[in-house]
């Protein structure tokens, strides 16, 4: 993907309200904006306690090769990344094959990456990409871990209770013969210190085509947990489906699972947002709303001579100092 590829993933083809007027005044599509009202067979009633098996599954199905296009617009639309100062670590969610994280370690060499999925698969094949598809060695500041952050916390390693804490100011007792410290340096990972009880927090979290992905229900919590390992002052980038992109309006009836919500054949979920769940989500775990927008994109399929209208919701937002 060239300079002019990613100017164009930042441009503005088409006002949202217009696509929202033409949509809801076409009755074929009438089905997608009636209220939902689960059936018997509806499974988002009763959603199963590890739904990221259909995503594990689906990285098993596409383990050879590169099912995403690196995403290299994403420093145009989140310059921060480049004007930040010296040791910036950020935490990428869902991070699939690396098509998020590439663009990030190229940014800068002060940049450390850590990167969690449900899938093990997934997160060797992140690694493997990294390794060897740049001329300058990446993989050092590259740390995966496993987590489906749906139902887990993240690991303590990250910003531990006391740190975070510590960071609003609070008095803390950092003794070190605390048994809480010694538990969290047994559980350490091997690019700790000694003297290091984590990380310390994030700069960045990277919520990129990750939420829409996971039940609804659960996006709630999955923020608030963004919020906890975030340094306060720092920020969140998020990106995903916008209300009446393409693909939304492409699943049938029998599809939707819920409110702008639906399953794949496969079992994988899809949401689509507006902007005002997002601010709702968002505020409601704390964050400062700083930018939030459609994305509205005119893209063709120079085969089919089809002209297809994609919309994607970018936001930012900050942890409160």
């Amino acid at each position: 993907m060239m300079e002019g590829t990613a100017a164009e993933y930042h441009s503005k083809d088409f006002e949202w309200e217009e696509l929202r007027d033409e949509v809801e005044n076409d009755a074929s599509l009438r089905y997608h904006l009636v209220p939902f009202v689960a059936s018997s067979s509806s499974p988002s009633s009763d959603l199963p306690p590890d739904d990221a098996d259909a995503w594990r599954s689906f990285h098993r199905r596409h383990s050879a090769g590169k099912f995403f296009k690196e995403r290299r617009y994403l420093l145009k639309e989140f310059p921060e990344l480049l004007c930040s100062g010296n040791s910036i670590q950020v935490l990428e969610l869902g991070c699939g094959n690396g098509s998020t994280i590439l663009p990030i370690l190229r940014a800068k060499e002060s940049i450390v990456v850590y990167a969690c999925d449900c899938s093990e698969e997934v997160l060797q094949r992140a690694k493997e990409i990294v390794a060897t598809t740049s001329d300058v060695s990446l993989d050092h500041r590259l740390r995966t871990f496993l987590l489906d952050f749906t139902v887990h916390k993240f690991p303590d390693w990250l910003f531990c209770s006391s740190c975070q804490r510590a960071s609003f100011s609070k008095p803390v007792n950092l003794s070190s013969d605390s048994i809480e410290q010694k538990l969290r340096k047994l559980n350490a990972p091997s690019f700790l210190t000694e003297e290091q009880c984590c990380i310390g927090g994030v700069d960045f979290v990277t919520l990129i085509f990750t939420l829409s992905a996971i039940p609804f229900q659960r996006m709630s919590s999955v923020i608030q947990k963004c919020f906890s390992v975030l340094k306060p002052g720092c920020l969140l980038l998020f990106r995903d489906y916008g209300l009446y992109d393409m693909t939304m309006l492409r699943f049938l009836p029998e599809q939707r699972i819920g409110f702008r919500e639906y399953m794949r054949s496969d079992g994988t979920f899809s949401y689509f947002f507006s902007l005002d769940i997002v601010r709702d989500l968002f505020l409601g775990a704390g964050f400062t709303e700083l930018e939030l927008e459609y994305c509205c994109i005119t893209s063709v399929n120079r085969q089919r001579g089809k002209k297809m209208q994609r919309v994607w919701i970018h936001g930012k937002f900050q942890k409160p100092i």
